[in-house]
């Protein structure tokens, strides 16, 4: 197996424009998925799928510093500019991560990916149901099955969220890993707010600093010790898309 993490990162985020260059705790919110995804068992490469044009320069040549290789595409057509990531890099397995998830748990990542090497697998990930806190969230499949999407996909969700026709389709065979520790399925550890920013700077300055080894478990301890932290940004059913 061949496999690459994609990143999908733009600026263009509608209620926390540039939320992914924000800082935390002395780095880039994209510093941090970046630096997470390197430690993910299983993958030869990262790889940021990021928008083509001027207002996402800058934030190419960031994740091109953070020693990322960068792929850029179409901004709407996120499925496109993954299909172009992953023939351009040359990996035949591809773990999808978004950009606004600095906690994201490259072990639990490493779980999901080791799904694929059952034959019997086409889609693995672990939110199919959800019992993660949403923020850990990653899905994994092959080449083949993007270029199926890529060529097949007409919906503009189907286009804009990479693995919709995949996960719907008849044929795919599905994996989901489940979280073995209950009742953390409704925190909300993704980037889509000034409330998710504020959540997010309490969390890192509590977190270990300098360390991208810390598994989530870390996070939880960090909540469960101080709950009032889970009430800075309650769900609102609104997930953002990179």
């Amino acid at each position: 197996m061949n496999a690459a993490v994609i990143i999908q990162a733009r600026m263009g985020s509608t209620r926390l424009p540039g939320k992914v260059l924000l800082p935390l705790a002395g780095e880039s919110v994209l510093s941090h998925v970046v630096k997470r995804c390197q430690s993910i068992p299983g993958v030869a490469k990262v790889c940021c799928a990021i928008p083509e044009g001027d207002g996402d320069d800058a934030l190419a040549a960031h994740a091109a510093a953070l020693g990322a290789t960068v792929v850029r595409g179409d901004e709407h057509d996120v499925l496109a500019r993954y299909w172009r990531a992953a023939h351009e890099i040359g990996c035949d397995t591809v773990l999808r991560v978004t950009s606004d998830c600095p906690l994201i748990d490259p072990w639990v990542c490493g779980d999901v990916l080791a799904l694929l090497k059952d034959d019997q697998v086409d889609y693995a990930c672990n939110h199919m149901p959800r019992s993660w806190p949403h923020g850990l969230d990653c899905g994994a499949f092959r080449l083949a099955w993007l270029d199926r999407a890529y060529a097949e996909a007409s919906t503009p969700r189907e286009r804009e969220h990479v693995v919709t026709y995949i996960r719907l389709h008849p044929e795919a065979r599905l994996a989901n890993l489940a979280n073995p520790i209950e009742g953390h399925v409704d925190w909300r550890w993704t980037l889509d707010t000034p409330a998710d920013y504020a959540f997010m700077q309490a969390m890192f300055d509590r977190l270990p600093a300098g360390e991208a080894g810390w598994h989530w478990e870390a996070a939880r301890d960090v909540v469960l010790r101080d709950p009032g932290l889970a009430e800075i940004n309650l769900p609102d059913g609104r997930p953002g898309n990179a």
